[in-house]
């Protein structure tokens, strides 16, 4: 399988053994959501989500830093009249419209979505991470909704999400005081998947994607299609969906090799326990 290492704006695109690795390249000032990454998001997502040989995505950061949010620099010169827009409120409304366009071909991603966070994910970059099917963070992770210090609402869809995942309680506490949680209370709330020390927390990442590399890339998109839009919908209508997800399932040459091989008492491919396993010993031979 062809290595590929693609340099964006400020971002890298590293594409390793069916993994991509996506790594927000501006540490200077904390990985912020600058113009020119959502610009770096936009085309990244378009050549992972048309590259069938990619079977999950990794975001991350650097200099320890997930992305702290917002570039309010950009914001400052909004306000100050350094970049004047001659329709300021209908400007604010295009740049959330622009936003959605590439942030939902994200969340649609029918590969696995890992984001590795390492230090701060405030704002935009806790919404980032949201994205993502599951979050490996460090001992040193951090995350804020921190929207409401700034006078503006949360938004990239945190509001919608975020209730969906911990709660409406739990969500008002972090929409509304925009306090800063602990890798600890994550972990807790079940936004965090797994906590790993900083200087592994790429290689936790890397294992769990890598566990879906035999994963039968059909089934494991559509459940995550049907997940996603699982709230939004009556049980009819997601029914009707179901079946038509899976009788694309049934007829894919995923199932068909899996029943054969379960009639064969050979092993399934895709046995997330099994590979956990051989993990561990592959983890303690490395070790000594």
């Amino acid at each position: 399988m062809e290595d590929r290492d693609l340099d964006f704006r400020e971002s890298r695109l590293a594409i390793h053994d069916g993994i991509a690795v996506f790594t927000h390249a501006n540490p200077t000032h904390r990985n912020a959501l600058t113009q020119a990454l959502r610009q770096d998001y936009s085309e990244m997502i378009e050549r992972v989500r048309t590259d069938d040989a990619i079977k999950a995505l990794v975001l991350t950061g650097s200099g320890g830093s997930f992305c702290a949010g917002a570039d309010i620099r950009a914001m400052r010169d909004r306000i100050t009249g350094v970049t004047p827009e001659r329709d300021a409120g209908d400007a604010a409304r295009g740049r959330i419209l622009r936003l959605h366009d590439w942030l939902e071909r994200l969340r649609g991603l029918e590969i696995p979505v890992i984001a590795a966070v390492d230090g701060p994910a405030f704002g935009a970059g806790f919404s980032i991470a949201l994205a993502a099917d599951f979050i490996v963070a460090s001992r040193t992770a951090s995350f804020s909704m921190v929207f409401n210090r700034l006078g503006i609402l949360p938004d990239m869809g945190a509001i919608h999400i975020l209730p969906r995942l911990i709660g409406l309680a739990k969500a008002r506490d972090l929409l509304m005081t925009a306090r800063p949680v602990a890798v600890e209370e994550a972990l807790e709330l079940g936004l965090v998947y797994q906590v790993s020390d900083p200087d592994s927390l790429m290689d936790a990442a890397m294992e769990l994607a890598g566990r879906f590399a035999l994963a039968p890339r059909p089934a494991i998109g559509l459940t995550k299609r049907l997940l996603n839009r699982s709230f939004d919908m009556d049980y009819g209508t997601f029914v009707d969906m179901e079946g038509c997800a899976q009788s694309a399932c049934a007829t894919s040459a995923d199932h068909r090799d899996a029943v054969l091989r379960f009639l064969d008492r050979q092993p399934a491919r895709y046995d997330w326990s099994r590979m956990a396993s051989e993990n561990d010993v592959q983890a303690r031979k490395e070790s000594t």
